[in-house]
């Protein structure tokens, strides 16, 4: 079966408390007990951006451990903005391959096929509180959201796009992401992000024939959600 749920904010080799935010208590523990009273080892779990609180590849060996060997299941990651120990593909594959996290794949630029649904995503970007758009930042993720899709329609199956900034926020849209969503007939886009009070603003439902669900961790409960097959989904 496949999961997803967003922004772990782990801190394990690192000083950087979650629990000052309201909701955020235990936030680990919560989460290792939800997952894996309901995931097993045969499972994939999508997990969207910001896992890490780390600053170099290195300070996050702790925080993928924990996701590696405390939390059942395979994992496939999608990078966040606060993910700023990611590093380039070769790097990250060569470090959890010498750690032995092999529960652990990287999903950019590529796509996975899991229980019939071709998976594909990027980080985006949006301006959530009003900045001026970065066109360079803007057609880069839309750039990579393509590459993706384009490797998802080779393996077949229904699109689903992961994509940890929300392509849609109140009355700001990413018309660059979105775009490319209509175009390759992606039905379904989980996002994260969103904490807080800004969940108020978050789009649930379906918006020009796109399902879009938040499943950034606090709004979900620190508990991941289902993706389940087309035949099956609501």
């Amino acid at each position: 079966m496949l999961y997803t749920i967003g922004d772990l904010h782990l801190s394990l080799g690192t000083d950087k408390p979650m629990d000052i935010f309201p909701g955020w208590g235990n936030h680990v523990e919560r989460l290792e007990r939800n997952w894996n009273s309901k995931i097993t080892d045969e499972d994939t779990v999508l997990l969207l951006g910001d896992h890490s609180w780390a600053l170099k590849l290195e300070e996050s060996y702790k925080d993928l451990e924990f996701i590696h060997s405390r939390l059942k299941g395979r994992k496939i990651f999608v990078k966040g903005n606060h993910d700023l120990w990611w590093s380039t593909m070769n790097k990250l594959n060569a470090f959890v391959k010498s750690n032995g996290f092999d529960s652990i794949s990287f999903l950019f630029n590529n796509a996975f096929l899991v229980e019939g649904m071709a998976l594909c995503g990027t980080r985006g970007w949006i301006s959530e509180h009003g900045e001026t758009p970065d066109m360079k930042v803007l057609l880069r993720e839309a750039g990579r959201l393509e590459a993706s899709v384009k490797e998802a329609v080779k393996l077949g199956g229904e699109l689903i796009a992961f994509i940890h900034y929300p392509p849609i926020y109140r009355a700001e849209e990413n018309v660059y992401l979105t775009d490319v969503l209509q175009r390759y007939g992606v039905k379904r886009c989980y996002y994260a992000h969103l904490h807080g009070g800004s969940i108020k603003g978050a789009v649930v439902g379906v918006r020009n024939g796109i399902d879009y669900r938040l499943v950034s961790a606090d709004s979900v409960g620190f508990d991941p959600v289902l993706v389940e097959p087309a035949a099956h989904a609501e």
